[in-house]
């Protein structure tokens, strides 16, 4: 069992991993990529102390570097659910799981919201785990929403189990040829049922299906989190980055404006020495 658990591989978990190593606690670090895409994509960022002028890019690599440097490893897996168990927390990777006596949400912001339906019938029709529940629709009718090619290998593993794949391909370069998968050139626009989910409506109609499986790299922080509070599409934390759930920090802009690196940092920073806190008052 790890002491922190880091979700998120922008400036904040980057911080948080940073200062787990330093403050000698065992650690894993996760995230769906190694480095954050918006970072990455910033022209010119003129307000990171020591760094002025820099490009997104050259702050993506120092602070990779930086990490490199000390031997901090990623593990470059999407969580897609995170639960309390008998006083620890179980991270869910897959068909793997870790266990963890604190975690630090590092989440980012969600660009997309969740469409209609899909927070209400998760557990009940929907998955966001082709490798967790991918057997339990054998040979039935199932939809796939997927938005990254870097995932389409989950999609081949699903087609190669399901009867019928409807694919809704929200990204280019959409290569799959599996003989059972018919492609929807369409977004969903919500999803139907009673006791479980029944049907996907996307604009101009509708499919009928045993489940849906949305594969994206980013999951919203209530989802994830069961009983995790959640304000204006942000978790709620105190002045030591502390969530309404003992145990669990959040850093970063999934906290709230301003959507600042240096803020992210700061964030991270904090929220690592105030978990090292709690585990030392939990003892």
């Amino acid at each position: 069992m790890y002491d922190i658990a880091i979700i998120g591989g922008g400036p904040a978990g980057v911080s948080a991993a940073i200062n787990a190593k330093i403050l000698n606690k065992s650690y894993i670090w996760l995230s769906s990529r190694p480095t954050s895409k918006k970072v990455e994509r910033a022209e010119l960022i003129k307000n990171y102390p020591g760094l002025p002028n820099v490009t997104g890019e050259q702050l993506a690599w120092a602070l990779m570097h930086h990490t490199e440097s000390m031997g901090i490893g990623l593990t470059e897996e999407v969580v897609t659910g995170v639960y309390e168990t008998g006083g620890k927390f179980t991270l869910l990777v897959g068909d793997k799981d870790y266990d963890a006596k604190t975690v630090i949400l590092c989440l980012g912001v969600e660009a997309a919201k969740p469409v209609e339906g899909e927070e209400e019938f998760l557990g009940r029709g929907i998955s966001y785990c082709a490798t967790c529940d991918g057997m339990l629709y054998k040979g039935k009718r199932i939809a796939v929403v997927c938005t990254d090619k870097r995932f389409e290998h989950e999609i081949e593993y699903l087609c190669s189990i399901a009867g019928t794949c409807y694919v809704f391909p929200l990204y280019r370069g959409y290569e799959i040829r599996a003989e059972n998968a018919k492609t929807v050139l369409k977004s969903p626009q919500k999803y139907e049922g009673d006791a479980r989910l029944k049907r996907v409506i996307y604009k101009g109609g509708s499919l009928d299906v045993d489940g849906v499986f949305i594969l994206k790299s980013a999951i919203s922080p209530a989802t994830l989190v069961h009983g995790l509070h959640v304000a204006d599409g942000h978790i709620a934390v105190d002045r030591g980055c502390a969530t309404n759930i003992a145990g669990i920090f959040a850093a970063g802009d999934c906290t709230g404006r301003p959507y600042q690196y240096v803020k992210a940092v700061g964030e991270g920073n904090v929220a690592v020495h105030s978990a090292v806190e709690y585990m030392a008052n939990a003892e």
